[in-house]
């Protein structure tokens, strides 16, 4: 009787699967989508960010009725895929003109665009209050002087939601920790009393409609989420008590996280509390909970009637929907370390990530998924950068110092870096005259669509003068 194969510990049953030992999505031939469209290849799935915003949203949904899902679009602003999350009943959070450009292009109403940003130019909150968004997310109390002055010299009054500083730490990358007085944003505790005053007499300009917190990106535990809803808490009795006044909405901000390990081989070869992290996995519904607890435990529960709560997640929508495909075009041996090379087309100018963060991105092989991944190779992209490397130069415990692949693998065979759905296309970059490279949505129909058309070297040159 012929042994039933163990799925991957990579597999995601009807997104990522293997077929005739070649990786799948959406029931899509990688091997024949990068014949076909060339490598390097972002891949995404509409049906896998249709899926996380319904899933996102019946979580919440169950905890408190009125909420929003403002996806946070820096994660990924193509417009396919804004289109799909705004298809899917998602909302959207910006952070610059431009992002904002693009929602309004692709068809999201004001009441479902906040802003955030920590540098907003007077030109970019005219826009903002012109077209009657959401909120502004005022980051400082200049920021909140100059969006009252913007307001009154076109006539029309300002939403806004004043951002603190829970000073609260987490389990995450420092540099994707916001809630830190160390960290550049948002408005310091002893500020908040006289933000809120200062909103609250500029009335004629200054419609002061909720308060906005975020504790960071990637955030492993749920804890975080409550204390830093406790001391926005705090502030918004303190508010209602001295003034009356009620908010229409409270925004945790982002930060749910994406499991990038599973139980893949390699994850013993990340140190303990960096594996904790990149292998986080919370219930949205556990965060709520938690957040909303600390409102009853401190008085004034009622204050939430009427209140809607909003959600500014981004990885957690885009990161496991994508996958960046690439060719091995080399392959060395060293003798002198017993190495062998593989290197790539695809390198850190395409996941910029690998290096400013050291992050992880679980490597397979697209077009041996079903062989055994235990032969041990040093894995590097094309940059003639030394850094651009898929380990860790200085031996930490951020990467580890090799990447498993089936022991034939060889040039020509491609791979594929899975969960690379977030901060990854946006941050591209043509570094070393490489074009950047097109990106297609596997649709909900089966359909393969070319988001992203790819770069060719013409458009190196396309921006300069001479």
């Amino acid at each position: 009787m012929r042994e039933e194969r163990r799925p991957h510990p990579w597999q995601v049953p009807g997104h990522l699967e293997t077929r005739a030992d070649h990786l799948t999505v959406d029931s899509i031939d990688t091997v024949k989508l990068a014949e076909q469209q060339g490598t390097p290849l972002y891949v995404f799935s509409e049906k896998r960010i249709a899926d996380n915003i319904r899933y996102l949203r019946s979580a919440v949904e169950s905890v408190h009725p009125r909420v929003k899902i403002c996806y946070a679009s820096k994660a990924n602003s193509n417009m396919a895929v804004l289109d799909a999350v705004r298809r899917a009943g998602g909302e959207i959070e910006v952070n610059s003109g431009g992002e904002l450009f693009k929602a309004k292009t692709i068809g999201f109403r004001p009441d479902q665009i906040v802003f955030n940003g920590v540098s907003k130019t007077e030109e970019e909150i005219r826009d903002a209050i012109e077209f009657g968004i959401l909120a502004i997310n005022i980051d400082s109390l200049y920021e909140l002087e100059q969006t009252a002055r913007v307001a009154r010299s076109i006539a029309k009054r300002a939403n806004v939601a004043i951002r603190i500083v829970p000073e609260i730490i987490t389990g995450s990358h420092i540099g994707l920790q916001t809630g830190l007085l160390s960290s550049k944003f948002g408005v310091s505790p002893s500020q908040i009393e006289e933000a809120f005053k200062r909103a609250l007499e500029a009335k004629d300009a200054i419609n002061l409609t909720g308060a906005h917190i975020h504790v960071g990106s990637q955030t492993p535990d749920p804890q975080p989420f409550a204390l830093a809803f406790a001391e926005m808490w705090k502030f918004l009795v303190s508010l209602y008590k001295k003034t009356g006044h009620r908010l229409s909405h409270i925004n945790i901000g982002g930060g749910l996280p994406v499991n990038y390990l599973s139980d893949t081989p390699m994850a013993d070869e990340i140190d303990q509390r960096e594996r904790q992290m990149l292998r986080a996995e919370l219930d949205p519904q556990q965060v709520l909970k938690a957040a909303l607890e600390e409102a009853c435990v401190q008085g004034e529960a009622e204050l939430l009637e009427g209140l809607t709560i909003v959600f500014e997640p981004g990885r957690r929508i885009v990161g496991d929907t994508g996958l960046l495909l690439t060719r091995v075009c080399n392959i060395k041996h060293r003798p002198e370390t017993g190495d062998t090379w593989l290197l790539t087309d695809a390198g850190y100018s395409l996941a910029l990530s690998m290096a400013m963060y050291k992050w992880y991105y679980h490597l397979i092989s697209a077009s041996r998924a079903d062989e055994a991944h235990v032969t041990p190779f040093k894995v590097a992209g094309p940059l003639c950068d030394s850094g651009d490397v898929y380990f860790d130069l200085e031996r930490g415990a951020r990467l580890p110092n090799y990447r498993l692949l089936p022991e034939q693998t060889n040039v020509g065979d491609l791979l594929a870096l899975l969960n690379t759905g977030a901060y990854t296309l946006d941050q591209a970059s043509q570094y070393n005259g490489r074009p950047i490279p097109a990106a297609v949505m596997v649709k909900e129909t089966g359909e393969i669509k070319v988001i992203r058309r790819r770069q060719t070297y013409e458009d190196l040159c396309m921006q300069d003068v001479w």
